[in-house]
């Protein structure tokens, strides 16, 4: 079976979790499957729905209740209602639909929103383990090396002109090509670029290895805010606000694309950029929105940019976060959240595949960003009224 631990997941699905626990317990929430890239996944439903299965039988044991417990970020309550639970197999379905596959999850936000990042690392491994089966796992292990490498290189260069070093982590939970083969990833960096790799999204590697799991919150909970907000065009900053009642001094970093750059920073007061320690950057051009965001630091709100964090984390690779450094670390604080590129790199096309939020009760949401091809919405109408009350306004 592909997912052996319920920890096998990023990090934010637990921090929103606990948000979703304590406040919002009684909404429902639908997710939908997408493929982004032509690749036909059909063939493959039946073996996929049986790994979900197998997901759905399994517990939380008491040494992973005691690894989240000494991060430091949950609170009792919220670790005796994992120590009890267990993914509904009822709410979820597993089907080819128009000859494509179709997975979707509809039931109570505080269960169904463990779901996602499982079903993507399930799909990847079942597709790579039918059509590469003959997979020789030392073409990764030297593309690899040409990244720790290229890395220990620029740390040489670093040093010589007293800047910081290259901060990353591993970002690549979803898109995979095997937890087994993430697992290699993160104690091979762990052990070879001790300076630059500050930890894993995966909360199970990160176990193992004894890394830092890495991660605060993701589109979805921005999207939900499109309903529980009091108005549309305060949910970006209402979600905002109900993250820094759960997490007051921990958990500080902010995704800044669900509407937009521009609505992003029109929201962004002095107060929250005060409050939260920094800002994601994961659509559009990240040269573009990293000088935008020193900007509006310094010139608007009058906070120094070295004070804060820029974390970097869309369609990362090591050649692309070193640009990146060299352009902003002696500006701001980094850190580079790189996903593909270290956990599913063997010179084959990956799977560019997402399950997002779709409904959050029975009502729309959508995510809207800087790049149009991420952009998703079920409801044209709601789309059309997100762009004028949200973005154009």
């Amino acid at each position: 079976m592909i997912i052996k631990s319920l920890l096998d997941t990023d990090l934010y699905k637990f921090t929103m979790a606990q948000v979703v626990f304590h406040r919002y317990k009684s909404e429902i929430a639908d997710y939908k499957f997408t493929c982004r890239n032509k690749i036909d996944l059909a063939p493959y439903a039946d073996e996929i729905r049986e790994e979900i299965k197998h997901l759905c039988s399994l517990r939380f044991h008491r040494d992973e209740i005691d690894f989240l417990r000494k991060t430091g970020h949950f609170k009792e309550d919220f670790l005796l209602y994992l120590a009890a639970f267990q993914l509904n197999f009822s709410q979820i379905t597993v089907q080819v639909v128009g000859g494509k596959l179709d997975i979707r999850a509809h039931g109570p936000w505080v269960q169904t929103i463990f779901f996602e990042v499982f079903v993507l690392s399930i799909v990847n491994e079942v597709y790579f383990r039918n059509v590469e089966r003959d997979m020789d796992l030392n073409i990764g292990r030297k593309e690899l090396r040409k990244k720790i490498d290229m890395l220990k290189k620029y740390n040489k260069e670093c040093k010589e002109k007293g800047i910081p070093l290259l901060k990353l982590s591993d970002f690549g939970t979803r898109r995979r090509f095997s937890s087994t083969w993430q697992g290699e990833v993160d104690k091979t960096l762990k052990e070879e670029l001790p300076e630059n790799f500050i930890g894993t999204s995966s909360v199970y590697w990160a176990k193992v290895h004894n890394l830092t799991p890495i991660g605060t919150f993701a589109h979805e909970f921005l999207q939900a805010f499109q309903v529980l907000a009091t108005s549309l065009k305060t949910s970006q900053k209402e979600a905002f606000y109900a993250w820094l009642d759960e997490y007051p001094d921990r958990l500080g970093i902010a995704l800044s694309d669900i509407y937009g750059l521009k609505p992003f920073l029109r929201d962004w007061s002095h107060d929250l950029a005060s409050r939260f320690k920094g800002a994601r950057h994961d659509s559009g051009d990240p040269f573009i929105w990293g000088e935008a965001y020193i900007t509006h630091l310094k010139n608007k709100l009058k906070i120094d940019p070295l004070t804060k964090t820029a974390v970097f984390s869309d369609g990362l690779n090591i050649p692309k976060a070193i640009a990146l450094h060299r352009r902003f670390a002696t500006r701001i604080q980094l850190m580079f959240g790189i996903g593909t590129d270290l956990t599913n790199d063997f010179l084959h096309v990956a799977l560019n595949i997402v399950m997002k939020m779709i409904f959050m009760n029975g009502k729309p949401v959508c995510k809207i960003s800087d790049e149009p091809g991420k952009a998703s919405c079920e409801d044209k109408d709601f789309l059309e009224l997100v762009i004028n009350e949200c973005v154009n306004y």
